[in-house]
């Protein structure tokens, strides 16, 4: 009925469900002698649920004892159900109880779950018990992000990703209470990816257009700082004190809710950047005695800010670019790595190289234009190969540098001069 085998260090049992087919289930033990124990008696409880026999004494007191991970594992395979309080749970009693329990996470990241949450209500039901939810179901739940969960306009790929990401963190958190057998969401697709497409690089040119059409000082800041700084915003600039700024050594303390979680991560360095200083030091200057922060207008950092932004914007005489806070954070990386080496850049805007190629670090116009200029590099190239004198690669090498005037050669290189940062 029931076979022990081993996978690594650690047992499972192999059998054969009546109803379900060939089924395998972890243990989580090294220790042989529970491991055939347990073996025991599941093969006693699958040749009870063949034959529709009453379970012994012994074998109904050990399920009762089962640790919860255990049993959920049993669940999942169907050598056990699901108890009648787990059935009786509606998904609006879950997922309030879940929000209810979660104190370590901040209050934005609740707000990106009350979208889920809204999402799951409005397909499922309130009153539809989590019990009863399969993976058919959470197909046709995504079916529904994707044609009829959005407001105005279909929701973003990436949206609907994070959304599925949710719920399976919702539902994986039900299977380890024990309420139900198996995560419906398990094994969709929910690894946000980034759109690309939406990518836009704030020149430094538009940047001062943006500056100077900012109302007041607070607000020339909190664009300086995404734009000069790379915080994220608003969570970054509201967390920014006066005595965050360390005048004589040019850096300033950046505290990181997001990151925070992470070991060493809570804060980080950045440098006084010369575009960025003149607007911490004019919020400096009109500090209040006794003022703590250098942002006072508001201190919610779930305040939407963009749409204010869009109407500076606009009076600059701009169109609003996609992803407004983020395309400034990943324009200031993007510019940052071409003068600074990739660790120490990522070690200043708060993030990992995996996830700045991934979702920051962009293909400019510059790129291209210094390309086109080094054409004359790769043209050449074949005939510096061709010819194996040496004066014929002293004559290739002073067309490489005499064949555009505009690029003069000095301390700055080949490479066109790039702004001071």
């Amino acid at each position: 009925m029931a076979g022990l085998v081993k996978r690594g260090a650690y047992y499972s049992v192999r059998f054969v469900h009546p109803v379900g087919g060939r089924k395998i289930l972890a243990l989580g033990t090294k220790s042989k002698d529970r491991a055939e124990l347990a073996n025991r008696r599941i093969g006693k409880l699958v040749a009870a649920i063949q034959t529709g026999a009453d379970l012994d004494e012994e074998l109904t007191r050990w399920i009762a004892k089962l640790p919860e991970k255990l049993r959920s594992k049993m669940e999942s395979v169907g050598l056990l159900k699901p108890s009648e309080e787990s059935q009786a749970i509606a998904l609006d009693a879950f997922l309030d109880a879940y929000v209810g329990r979660r104190e370590d996470v901040k209050d934005p990241t609740k707000v990106n779950w009350r979208h889920t949450f809204r999402n799951l209500k409005a397909f499922f039901g309130s009153d539809r018990m989590i019990a009863s939810i399969t993976k058919a179901d959470a197909k046709d739940f995504l079916i529904y992000l994707k044609t009829k969960a959005g407001i105005a306009k279909p929701l973003a790929s990436d949206t609907i990703r994070k959304r599925i990401s949710n719920a399976k963190q919702f539902f994986g958190d039900s299977v380890d209470r024990g309420l139900i057998p198996a995560n419906p969401f398990h094994g969709m697709e929910s690894s946000t990816k980034g759109n690309r497409e939406r990518d836009f690089f704030v020149t430094q040119d538009m940047a001062y257009k943006v500056l100077d059409a900012c109302p007041d000082r607070e607000w020339r800041l909190l664009f300086a700082l995404s734009r000069f700084g790379g915080l994220r915003c608003p969570s970054e600039h509201y967390k920014l004190e006066l005595a965050d700024v360390d005048w004589s050594r040019e850096r300033f303390k950046v505290y990181s809710p997001k990151t925070e979680h992470h070991d060493g991560k809570a804060y980080r360095w950045v440098p006084l950047f010369p575009e960025l200083r003149p607007y911490l030091e004019e919020c400096w200057e009109a500090a209040e005695p006794g003022q703590v922060h250098f942002v006072t207008r508001s201190r919610d950092a779930t305040q939407n800010l963009r749409t204010q932004l869009m109407k500076i914007i606009r009076r600059a005489g701009l169109e609003p670019w996609p992803k407004l806070f983020q395309n400034l954070r990943s324009t200031r990386q993007t510019e940052l790595e071409e003068v600074f080496p990739s660790h120490v850049v990522c070690a200043w805007i708060g993030n990992s190289q995996k996830v700045a190629a991934k979702h920051y670090l962009q293909v400019t116009d510059d790129h291209f234009m210094k390309a086109a200029r080094a054409q004359c590099a790769t043209s050449m190239a074949p005939q510096m190969v061709a010819n194996d004198k040496n004066e014929d690669v002293k004559v290739a090498q002073n067309r490489m540098v005499s064949h555009d005037t505009t690029m003069a050669v000095g301390d700055a290189g080949f490479e066109p001069v790039t702004s001071a940062v």
